[in-house]
């Protein structure tokens, strides 16, 4: 692709299609297309590499060390290793880990090649070692600089707004399959990167192909090694009614609940993340020990595993659900608290991302809230999943689709109670936010 064929392509500057126009247009397609292979070949490794060490440091190390079963206080272990090698590589290594969960979920470009294994190992240490947090973040990160590095190592001189096309693409293909749909990693990226208008859909369909094929690949690869996909997805969601007014007032409830939570989780991460910067490994170090000790208080509460209060809860949410039964409301509660608090201390210090912590943290307090008159438990779970989302990633409609297509045909008939939820949990955790003091007056009181 020559740069006049997308990056000065002649056409009217003014023309919002005219990159779409542009010669070079269908082969910025055909290398999203070819790209998607690679990149999300390399994040079904990652999340392999990532779940076969969760079991070897959570299951087989115990018992090859001699215990029958992982010991209660076996995370804080683990989590104390975790901060020094995460503080160690924020510290050190270019890129200071990648972004700062704690600061939302927000698309900022493509990630330079040197940030790359920075990147990597402080996610990889992070999730493997038990921190409250998922890997959706390190994935977009790590898809858009393998995307862009591949390019440019057989172009160097690659037009601008193709990379960043391309950059986009990478991402899209990194979570293709992740979210347990194409289609809602993609809105994923639309709202966390703010595109709208002719920009978008000139990023939309690179990005689409991308994923499409990403997703064939993860489908792929999961039948081919006998991994499976690490897609989000559940296998036996219980039957709902038709939502009635009953319903609906338990909507706003939760909505306003959520967005309370929400937002306490999110304010006390940013005045932890303030002062662990301070001192970064050590402080590192003393947030993973918290984090093991809050998982080691929960099971010896509960006399539940300490692994429900770590890690991301992508793949606990189906056990979660299933198991309901076997939690009282009291233990639903505690696992709530637990959860949010290693949550938000995960959130200040170590690196991945925030979307499956707030999925479960949503979820265990719906179900809180099934065992009261007028909510079901498939309900109460879907509502929970959307407002906690909105409230830590301010989100409207990624969190409904989260929520609603994890449910299959469930959800089609909880989705205008999920909408009620996510839309009052937005609204209220929008004005719980304090206004950014870089914001201009007049665009701050535009939106009250």
């Amino acid at each position: 692709m020559s740069a006049d064929g997308v990056g000065q392509s002649g056409a009217n500057p003014k023309d919002p299609f005219a990159l779409v126009r542009a010669r070079g247009y269908p082969v910025l397609l055909v290398v999203a297309a070819v790209l998607g292979v690679p990149v999300s070949a390399a994040a079904f490794g990652y999340l392999a590499l990532v779940s076969e060490l969760q079991s070897l440091t959570y299951t087989d190390l115990p018992t090859a060390l001699g215990f029958h079963g992982t010991p209660s206080w076996w995370p804080v272990l683990l989590l104390a290793l975790a901060g020094l090698l995460v503080g160690l590589t924020i510290r050190y290594l270019p890129g200071g880990g990648g972004h700062k969960p704690a600061e939302g979920l927000v698309a900022s470009g493509p990630t330079p090649a040197i940030d790359l294994p920075g990147i990597a190992l402080a996610s990889v240490a992070s999730l493997v070692l038990g921190a409250v947090l998922g890997p959706e973040a390190p994935l977009i990160a790590l898809g858009s600089g393998l995307a862009v590095g591949a390019v440019r190592l057989v172009k160097k001189d690659f037009p601008p707004d193709a990379t960043a096309v391309v950059g986009v693409a990478g991402s899209f293909a990194a979570i293709s399959a992740l979210l347990g749909s194409p289609l809602l990693g993609a809105f994923l990226l639309m709202e966390a990167s703010g595109l709208g208008g002719a920009m978008l859909g000139m990023v939309l369909v690179p990005g689409l192909l991308a994923a499409g094929v990403g997703s064939l690949i993860f489908t792929g690869l999961g039948s081919w090694t006998g991994l499976g996909t690490y897609s989000l997805g559940l296998q036996q969601v219980p039957h709902t009614d038709r939502p009635d007014i009953a319903a609906f007032g338990w909507a706003i409830v939760v909505g306003v609940a959520a967005a309370l939570v929400g937002t306490g989780i999110r304010r006390l991460a940013l005045f932890l993340q303030a002062r662990v910067e301070r001192r970064r490994v050590v402080s590192t170090v003393l947030a993973g020990t918290l984090v093991g000790v809050i998982a080691l208080v929960y099971a010896e509460g509960t006399g539940k595993e300490a692994s429900g209060v770590l890690y991301s809860g992508q793949s606990a949410l189906d056990p979660l659900l299933e198991g309901v039964a076997g939690y009282s409301v009291g233990t639903l509660l505690v696992l709530v608290l637990c959860k949010a608090l290693a949550y938000s201390v995960s959130l200040s210090s170590f690196r991945g991302g925030p979307i499956f912590p707030a999925m479960f943290v949503g979820a265990a307090g719906g179900l809180a809230l099934a065992h009261l008159p007028g909510l079901d438990v498939t309900s109460g779970f879907a509502m929970g999943i959307g407002a906690m989302c909105v409230a830590m990633l301010k989100l409207p409609m990624t969190s409904v689709l989260l929520a609603t297509l994890l449910l299959g045909t469930e959800g089609l008939t909880v989705m205008p109670l999920v909408i009620v939820a996510v839309v009052v949990s937005y609204v209220i955790s929008l004005r719980l936010t304090p206004v950014p003091t870089d914001v201009p007056a007049d665009v701050s009181t535009a939106h009250p």
